[in-house]
């Protein structure tokens, strides 16, 4: 976390910006396609870790925050709200937040709203002193809060749920699924379930191990990518139900690199094969599919799902981003092999790298994280 800071929010946009129209005559384009990065329609001018839009189009947002103690110098996020009328509220402040007598470090890796949204999840990635020789032990745990920064204390007890990845708000607004890890590093998780009233909640998938889940929307079921504790069998897309033992084998997958995720409508699912291969499929009809060459990265859907806009880089690393067409699904006969088509990427907002990105609810603007000091930028999404 030593990105180095800038005196203007806007200097790298310009400058980009700027280079960007001499080479390649950027500013001639029809005054519809333009992209004004001088002038966003919202700006959160701050050192920002992990955000997060709520339903309502509020945003949640992790700061960055240095805390110096006599023995160490540590991380300890703020979050913070920024309202629909713009105002800003802080949730947490981070220099205040504390856990047990060892000393230890925290950055917000994420946040998921819950669908009222009222609540929120925010996964911490931390690092705590272990013992007097300054030995450390790195972790993750998840934080659970409401939109007015009180804590939500689950059975009355703790508002953290140690070890827990990946988790989402069912749609009771009350019960957690998470992943907890098996093997490590971060290689297989157990699937776990946790309700706010009663606490953990026994899952029928017990000792079932998997290597990733995406939640379906406004339902009580997952996808999941599932492989046994040994490594030794294949990757396979399950569907399943969180309290039930119901479950259907969508399909055997010839490998999995990661990004799963079911669209915005629960009708389909994408993932990547490699680090070159994503894979779409229909969840009601599994054999009918599509596979495109776009290369590793991070994507979201669009609202129609006719297409998704892909950061062409990992997670908190900056790249690009480009519009990919999603071509029809079709059904594939079992052992026929699966034809791989190559769409033209459409690069947004002049080609520029980002480091984190999202869609608006209403689908009609775009989040984005520059590089260096790390302010939120909104603008138009382009189409």
């Amino acid at each position: 976390m030593t990105c180095p800071f800038s005196r203007s929010r806007f200097r790298w946009l310009r400058q980009f910006c700027s280079l960007f129209c001499l080479l390649a005559g950027c500013c001639s384009l029809p005054a519809g396609r333009a992209q004004n990065l001088d002038k966003p329609l919202q700006s959160i001018d701050e050192d920002i870790t992990a955000f997060a839009y709520a339903p309502d189009g509020r945003i949640v947002y992790s700061v960055y925050r240095k805390l110096k103690t006599k023995a160490y110098d540590l991380e300890h996020d703020d979050i913070w709200l920024q309202e629909s009328n713009g105002k800003h509220r802080r949730l947490l402040e981070g220099q205040k937040y504390t856990r047990g007598t060892q000393p230890f470090s925290y950055l917000i890796d994420s946040f998921r709203w819950s669908p009222n949204g009222r609540f929120i999840l925010a996964q911490l990635l931390t690092t705590t002193v272990v013992d007097d020789t300054g030995k450390t032990e790195d972790s993750f745990q998840t934080m659970l809060l409401d939109d007015s920064g009180h804590e939500i204390r689950i059975n009355k007890g703790d508002n953290v749920i140690l070890d827990a990845a990946n988790a989402a708000w069912l749609p009771d607004n009350a019960t957690i699924s998470y992943l907890s890890e098996f093997l490590k590093p971060h290689v297989l998780f157990s699937l776990k379930s946790t309700r706010i009233d009663i606490g953990p909640v026994k899952s029928p998938h017990d000792g079932r191990t998997f290597r990733d889940i995406s939640p379906i929307p406004g339902t009580v079921s997952i996808v999941a990518v599932e492989q046994d504790r040994n490594l030794t069998g294949p990757n396979r897309l399950q569907r399943l139900d969180l309290f039930t033992d119901n479950d259907k084998e969508l399909a055997t997958l010839d490998g999995y690199e990661g990004g799963l995720s079911v669209s915005p409508t629960g009708k389909k699912v994408a993932y990547f094969l490699d680090k070159e291969i994503l894979e779409i499929r229909d969840l009601a009809s599994p054999n009918r599919v599509a596979r495109i060459r776009i290369g590793l990265g991070v994507f979201r859907w669009s609202p129609d799902e006719s297409r998704i806009l892909l950061k062409r880089a990992l997670e908190k690393k900056s790249g690009d981003l480009v519009w990919i067409d999603l071509p029809s699904l079709a059904p594939i006969p079992a052992k026929q092999e699966i034809p791989i088509s190559q769409p033209t990427p459409i690069p947004i907002l002049h080609g520029l790298s980002f480091r984190d990105f999202a869609i608006t609810p209403d689908g009609r603007s775009i989040a984005v994280v520059i590089p260096g000091k790390r302010s939120l930028l909104v603008f138009p999404l382009p189409r």
